[in-house]
């Protein structure tokens, strides 16, 4: 049976799981607006498909190796009864870390076949299973500790199932992420093995917990967004119930640092720990979509607006805070020790994606590709083999990126966000076709009843101009819409926390067939409305200048500081570009102009900005405010790079916001 047979019969019987009787959810009981699959779109670039291509070769490999090496795969072996002794990891959270790396090896198994990889999948399958309990149950932590009467049993976990603190307790956790597994492994191979074991899983908390059950909710969320996923392959009302009931019941006696001091529907800021946040905002979103629940649309639409407003870094960086792994108050943004934890950017695409599905306003993926360009991509490197767990925008020389951690959510993550890129680049209705990202490929497109296969050729991020070429199967009637990135129209970020110093006057060009067309903008996005014909042509050009960007004055940490950025990249200074060693002691001329190129020798090929500044003296050896202190140099060239690639050259001093003075 080959590869497209296999997944097609997957989506078709997957409508029909169980007894028989489900049935797919309806389309009015979703998003509004649909996401085109990744499946369905092959990335043709150099800056996107290099790095899919070396999360497969390298990123998935070696985190199934670490897998293997710190003991979370002999945890299952020895639950399964395959092997003795007692529970291997630090965390009883360990489990997920095998999820997430089989949801991206499944991924990435649809745009790299490897028979090799798919037997790995499937011996640990074999394995997951087997550690399985015959009720559902499935925590290798609870089963190898009661193999020792009880010895081993992690603290953070209660002496009988579900016994769980409100905060430390990851079972539920885990079922999360094995669900999301489940549904990805499955689409990706046509093979239930997986499946059957979270399905197993959702069945015996389902029954256990309701209103008239257990009344506990998870101490970190995602299992909401597992059991949606659950919903739509299967169509069991009864998983989407459950989602609804671990949201509905957080608050109002919680902690706020898991987003449980409240209910969800009455909340209105981000606060508390950034990635259960993001995971719990993206399971309201979905409940807010298939149910039409008002309630949660306002409170994450709230919810959206203080973030982006206070407490969002310039990088798309969330979490100020180590402490707490999350939000700090509004405007309290600090650069060295900002946390912005990996996850927790992911989490806010997802977020983000969501809200955009929902309105469809461009505001929520000018965010999304902020963050995706600078502090996600910040999080790997450009080997694939090296990770950030925070991403802070100011060093000192002692953040290095590390091959693997105790607690490994992050690689696990970037693990399987990484090879799901592509589907973040279209989406549609019957009638309209958004254009989001502009990275080249090539898509085959369903919109409505028709076929479209729609090509995009492009140098993003480090060049403006897009041609994209539209071929429907037949002449159709209907919609484009091209989102105009914010940065395209002078804006540096959704609201007012950042601004560009100046108004550019180049302004985005817009041709169709080589005639120039009026840029009809609606909701931040070019609205073409026409008869599409074969090979009809689209050339847009978004200017890309170096722009300079200042903070809210409420933003103490960057008062008398700029950034730089160019299309949606924020730039740094770095140390192997400083003579000295040193950029924390880096002005910028206020009054500078700059130069930008691309240079195809450095950080394999990356465009550079050049301005004009001095390394400044002060008794401390810091800069205060670009003032009071004497200059320690002539005026020197300062070459920035992008944020996202620093430190991939050892460690050593960066900054991104730069004091300025006139000299």
């Amino acid at each position: 049976m080959n590869r497209l047979f296999k997944i097609l019969i997957a989506f078709i019987t997957g409508f029909f799981l169980i007894s028989g009787c489900s049935k797919k959810p309806s389309s009015g009981d979703d998003y509004p607006i649909q996401p085109v699959p990744f499946t369905s779109v092959k990335l043709t670039d150099n800056f996107w498909a290099p790095r899919i291509k070396k999360n497969a070769s390298v990123t998935i490999p070696i985190a199934f190796g670490y897998c293997e090496s710190t003991g979370r795969v002999k945890n299952f072996e020895i639950a399964a009864g395959l092997d003795t002794g007692k529970f291997q990891t630090i965390f009883p959270f360990d489990d997920s870390d095998v999820y997430k790396i089989i949801e991206g090896a499944s991924y990435s198994l649809q745009t790299f076949p490897d028979p090799k990889l798919e037997a790995y999948i499937d011996t640990l399958i074999q394995k997951i299973g087997l550690a399985q309990e015959p009720d559902g149950y499935l925590y290798t932590n609870r089963t190898i500790a009661e193999k020792h009467n009880g010895a081993g049993l992690h603290e953070w976990a209660g002496k009988n199932r579900w016994e769980m603190d409100s905060v430390l307790s990851h079972e539920l956790y885990n079922l999360g992420h094995l669900y999301e597994a489940a549904v990805a492994h499955y689409q990706a191979t046509g093979k239930r093995t997986l499946l059957d074991i979270a399905l197993k899983s959702a069945d015996l908390v389902n029954k256990d917990f309701g209103t008239e059950k257990i009344k506990v909710y998870p101490g970190h969320q995602v299992i909401e967004m597992g059991l949606v996923k659950l919903y739509r392959v299967t169509g069991e009302k009864k998983y989407l119930d459950l989602a609804k009931f671990f949201l509905d019941i957080r608050g109002p006696k919680g902690q706020v640092y898991n987003q449980a001091n409240l209910r969800p529907v009455d909340q209105t800021e981000a606060e508390g720990h950034a990635v259960r946040a993001t995971y719990m905002y993206s399971g309201m979103a979905d409940i807010a979509a298939i149910e039409n629940n008002d309630a949660y649309l306002n409170a994450i639409t709230k919810i959206w607006g203080d973030l982006v407003n206070g407490k969002m870094y310039i990088t798309g960086g969330i979490g100020a805070n180590g402490g707490n792994e999350g939000f700090a108050d509004s405007f309290e943004l600090p650069n060295m020790s900002a946390y912005c934890e990996t996850c927790a950017s992911i989490g806010d695409i997802f977020f983000n994606q969501r809200m955009f599905l929902l309105n469809g306003q461009s505001k929520y993926i000018d965010i999304l590709e902020k963050t995706l360009y600078n502090s996600m991509l910040a999080g790997v490197s450009l080997s694939a083999d090296r990770f950030f767990y925070p991403n802070p925008l100011e060093s000192n020389g002692k953040q290095q990126r590390q091959a693997w951690f105790g607690c490994a959510c992050c690689p696990s993550n970037v693990a399987r966000f990484v090879p799901a890129i592509p589907g973040y680049i279209y989406a549609v209705t019957d009638k309209m076709l958004y254009i989001n990202l502009f990275i080249s490929d090539d898509a085959n497109i369903t919109l409505g009843k028709k076929n479209i296969h729609v090509t995009q050729k492009a140098n993003f991020p480090w060049d403006g101009k897009v041609e994209i070429t539209i071929n429907p199967e037949t002449k159709s009637n209907f919609i484009l819409k091209i989102r105009i990135p914010g940065w395209a129209r002078n804006e540096a970020f959704p609201g007012d926390l950042y601004k560009f110093t100046d108004n550019d006057a180049a302004q985005v060009s817009l041709m169709i067939n080589g005639n120039k067309s009026d840029l009809n903008l609606a909701d931040g996005y070019a609205v073409v409305s026409r008869k599409w014909e074969q090979g009809d042509k689209v050339e847009i050009n978004f200017p890309m200048p170096v722009r300079k960007v200042v903070a809210d004055e409420r933003v103490k940490e960057d008062k008398d500081k700029v950034a730089f950025q160019r299309g949606p990249v924020i730039y740094c200074a770095e140390w192997p570009e400083s003579s000295t060693g040193n950029v924390l002691d880096l002005v910028i001329k206020k009054d500078a102009s700059f130069r930008t190129e691309f240079d195809p020798s450095l950080l394999d090929g990356t465009q550079v900005i050049e301005t004009s500044g001095m390394h400044m003296m002060s008794p401390d050896n810091k800069v205060e405010k670009g003032h009071g202190s004497s200059f320690a140099s002539g005026e020197i060239t300062v070459k920035l790079i992008p944020y996202a690639l620093w430190n991939n050259r050892g460690a050593g001093q960066m900054r991104v916001w730069l004091p300025t003075s006139r000299f």
